[in-house]
């Protein structure tokens, strides 16, 4: 509108001023005045049109500050190309950051058609599922994924519930479990994850009930038998050499008992605590210490032989670590038939690491076994386990101290031959004390192995 009045008020006064100068000149100056203006105005138009040409390539940059009478058609449109553009812009960084989101997912992603047919996938599609984005795009995804309990889940529509299958991924036996849901557009929306730890989670908490309640089970089992065998017969039906045998058979189960759940409370505590800022732990004394404790089980049984640097520290939990070193010696006495041999060693190797290894000369673990060793309740020879007089449950508690100190648990084994379990702790908190700052005796070893 005010393009107008200015355009008006410019034909008026133009129109006035030929007049004027027509009625001071005469002939025809004021045609000729009047046709001046034209071309003045007719090349102005031409320059704002060519402008508004060259700015219409690029919509969405500034247009030029003057366009003349195209200002009212250009203002608008640039102010929408601006808004579209400014839209455009959000819309493609939220896009970024979903299939960023994506990308990262732990599970494989993958969008459908309504036929079935790939859209998109993600990285971890191509570990999971042989999906490549580039080369599978617009493939039917049952041409890739041939498991037919799969096509029937997808063919069912009935997705409330997720599909459990197994594939070979890298040459390994994997769980996968798939999910399906529709979305926008008539299309689909696959995820697939990769579960098997998941499952062997699930299994290991399955069998560690089972354990728990199989091994108070059984004393309490033995106890209730004596209890109620007590109760039932008359008092003089039982010598005071069969009640105190009964009565010794009872306190033998209720110490397993209590030493179980002593175990449980430590695993326990070790799993869902911190490790609290280390001191320096001599571990020669504590090796002293476990060793009488596994000589007195041993009973003479066994040769014992010790090689201790007196000078080597760590820095950790004293009272963790001791329970470490007594776990692995009270274990190698236990398994080590009588007359074998068991080698205690405490030194540096040539990386600076501090390491600890019990070897003994007992029945072995087969090479299957080593991995599992450290489950709780996971029994090698479960013929004799229960004899042995063990929880089931001192390797697990070790594993954990091993983790907790940033050390390694190391097991070598060979059936009918022993095994060596040592453990390896970090250079960074192994301390190597002066030659002769601690004087170990090792004399009341010897006399305990006399007595």
């Amino acid at each position: 509108m005010m393009l107008r009045s200015t355009l008006l008020i410019a034909y008026v006064v133009a129109i006035a001023l030929a007049l004027g100068i027509q009625w001071l000149l005469g002939g025809i100056s004021g045609v000729i005045f009047l046709a001046i203006c034209g071309l003045i105005y007719l090349f102005r138009l031409r320059r704002h049109h060519s402008a508004t040409l060259k700015w219409a390539c690029q919509p969405a940059s500034a247009p030029p500050p003057d366009l003349g009478m195209f200002d009212e058609i250009v203002t608008p449109v640039y102010k929408y190309a601006r808004t579209r553009q400014n839209e455009y812009t959000a819309l493609r960084e939220l896009t970024t950051n979903v299939l960023s989101a994506a990308q990262a997912l732990p599970a494989a992603a993958v969008t459908l058609d309504k036929s079935f047919q790939i859209e998109w996938c993600n990285a971890q599609s191509q570990r999971l599922l042989d999906l490549v984005y580039e080369k599978d795009r617009g493939y039917n995804i049952f041409n890739i994924i041939r498991l037919p309990e799969f096509f029937d889940y997808a063919q069912s529509r009935q997705w409330s519930r997720p599909l459990r299958s197994r594939r070979e991924i890298g040459g390994q036996l994997c769980s996968l479990q798939f999910q399906l849901t529709q979305h926008a557009n008539e299309g689909y929306l696959l995820l697939c994850q990769d579960i098997t730890q998941l499952e062997k989670l699930q299994t290991t908490q399955r069998d560690f009930v089972a354990n728990v309640s199989h091994e108070i089970r059984t004393p309490l089992t033995v106890l209730i038998g004596f209890l109620e065998t007590m109760r039932d017969l008359p008092h003089e039906a039982l010598t005071k050499e069969q009640r105190k045998q009964y009565e010794e058979l009872m306190h033998e189960q209720a110490q397993r008992m209590l030493a179980i759940v002593a175990d449980l409370l430590t695993l326990s505590t070790l799993e869902s605590t911190e490790i609290v800022e280390g001191t320096q732990v001599q571990l020669a004394p504590i090796i002293d210490k476990a060793a009488v404790q596994a000589q007195s089980i041993s009973r003479e049984s066994h040769e014992f032989e010790f090689d201790v640097d007196p000078d080597l520290a760590v820095v950790g939990q004293m009272n963790e670590l001791s329970s470490a070193v007594t776990n692995l010696l009270t274990n190698a006495v236990r398994y080590t038939p009588e007359g074998g041999k068991i080698t205690i060693r405490w030194s540096a190797n040539e990386h600076g690491e501090a390491v600890f290894s019990v070897t003994d000369t007992g029945l072995g673990i087969e090479k299957k076994d080593i991995p599992r060793i450290t489950e709780r309740f996971y029994r090698v020879d479960k013929s004799r386990s229960r004899a042995s007089g063990g929880t089931g449950l001192g390797l697990a508690i070790t594993k954990h101290i091993v983790i907790r100190h940033n050390a390694k648990l190391v097991v070598d084994s060979e059936i009918n031959k022993g095994s060596t379990f040592r453990i390896v702790f970090p250079e960074e908190i192994v301390v190597q004390e002066k030659k002769g700052d601690h004087k170990r005796d090792d004399s009341h070893l010897v006399e305990d192995a006399a007595t």
